[in-house]
């Protein structure tokens, strides 16, 4: 790094340090609810513990998509608010350091980040969707080795209901076995056992033998009497349920990459919805990759408090908005999927509205000689800190327990 400038060098240290952290506690915060969820998914389904960590790391390229605008934002923004706290950015100032000229490394890292989001949204996040709702599937229907939950029915080939009782040894021990089949004649099997074991099969993959020890079983056929057999071992054959393959890629328009967004959104030969829902997704994608050139402004814009102050107000207000484009991006993309607003108009309008505010924002701060961006949020901000820093002592001095004065 010896070929940038010192200045250089220090702004991207800076950058880089709050930048790095932010994706780090986002993506974790993330993944940590969505693991709470999942383990009680899987729990349910009966599956493998191990899913549950493939599952999440399939969620990660969009965590990271939607961490790496917060990231980048954040990391210019802690950066030059050291800058403007420590006087360090109006000594910049007075030897002719512009604000452009400050903002070169931040937008050498925010052209980087935009490659790597739009590598995400566009490639990696559809495969990555696709392959979670594949795992989702293979767990439900049970091709994850999804395990007979202990005290239920289980319906196996529609035809057959087993319960167990209790299950030891990771489910190869099964204790208080209650088993039901019935055949297309009518005929019934009632069998009870003590305890049963699992074995796979060499010759059928699709079938696997219950070894049953000391039960009962019981016969019932139509217009026969009822018969009872008792054994000491018996081999009970199960078909396993048939697990269709799943569905191809591409069910729906978060699943496409960019070739197949362009070519199903902009050809005559497309069904209407499918046309509206691919060019909603194409520009709700672009908009939000686009949006990341405009952080480094919105940063700065936010970054510096009033003088001979520390509030930290453009912290809050950067998040908030971001947070607030997001959700109006969605809402924009989900009506013209609907065919409801053409995708130029819901996702394009925010955008020259959002981005027209910011360079208002960065102009004040920029180019007004004492500007502030949320001035007025800052004003009003200071006096309810004062008025309630006043409300606390005042309580704090009711509240304090009266002196003893000395005896005379």
């Amino acid at each position: 790094m010896k070929f940038l400038p010192a200045i250089d060098r220090y702004i991207l240290r800076l950058t880089l340090v709050p930048m790095l952290g932010v994706f780090v506690l986002a993506a974790s915060l993330l993944t940590l609810d969505q693991m709470l969820r999942l383990f009680d998914f899987v729990g349910a389904q009966g599956g493998p513990v191990g899913i549950v960590f493939k599952m999440l790391v399939a969620l990660l390229p969009e965590y990271a998509s939607l961490a790496i605008p917060l990231g980048l934002l954040l990391g210019v923004l802690l950066a030059f608010r050291k800058l403007a706290t420590t006087s360090e950015l109006d000594v910049m100032r007075a030897v002719g350091l512009s604000y452009g000229r400050l903002l070169r490394v931040p937008y050498a890292i925010a052209v980087l980040l935009v490659m790597a989001n739009t590598a995400l949204v566009f490639y990696i996040q559809p495969m990555s969707q696709y392959y979670y709702a594949r795992l989702d599937y293979e767990l439900r229907s049970g091709a994850l080795g999804a395990s007979i939950k202990v005290g239920e029915f289980t319906t196996l080939k529609d035809r057959m209901a087993l319960r167990i009782e209790e299950s030891e040894d990771d489910g190869r021990r099964l204790l208080g076995i209650f088993a039901r089949v019935a055949d297309g004649k009518g005929e019934v099997l009632s069998i009870s056992a003590r305890e049963g074991r699992f074995l796979a099969t060499s010759d059928n993959p699709n079938t696997i033998i219950l070894r049953l020890t000391d039960g009962t079983i019981v016969q019932d056929s139509p217009g026969k009497p009822g018969r009872v057999l008792s054994f000491t071992k018996q081999d009970l054959p199960i078909d396993l349920p048939a697990v269709e393959e799943f569905r191809k890629r591409g069910e729906g328009e978060s699943e496409y990459i960019l070739p197949e967004l362009l070519r199903i959104g902009w050809s005559g030969a497309t069904p209407e919805p499918a046309r509206d829902a691919s060019q909603a997704s194409f520009n709700y994608r672009m908009v939000e990759v686009v949006m990341m050139m405009l952080m480094p402004l919105l940063a700065v814009a936010l970054a510096i408090p009033p003088k001979r102050s520390s509030s930290a107000l453009g912290v809050f207000v950067s998040i908030v908005m971001v947070v607030a484009y997001h959700k109006i991006n969605q809402y924009g993309h989900d009506f013209a999927t609907m065919g409801r607003v053409d995708p130029i108009l819901a996702l394009w309008g925010p955008f020259v509205l959002f981005g027209a505010l910011i360079v208002w924002m960065y102009y004040r701060v920029a180019y007004v000689p004492g500007g502030q961006a949320i001035g007025a949020l800052e004003t009003a901000f200071a006096k309810l800190s004062k008025r309630l820093g006043k409300l606390f002592s005042r309580r704090r001095k009711l509240t304090r327990p009266a002196q003893a004065t000395p005896a005379e």
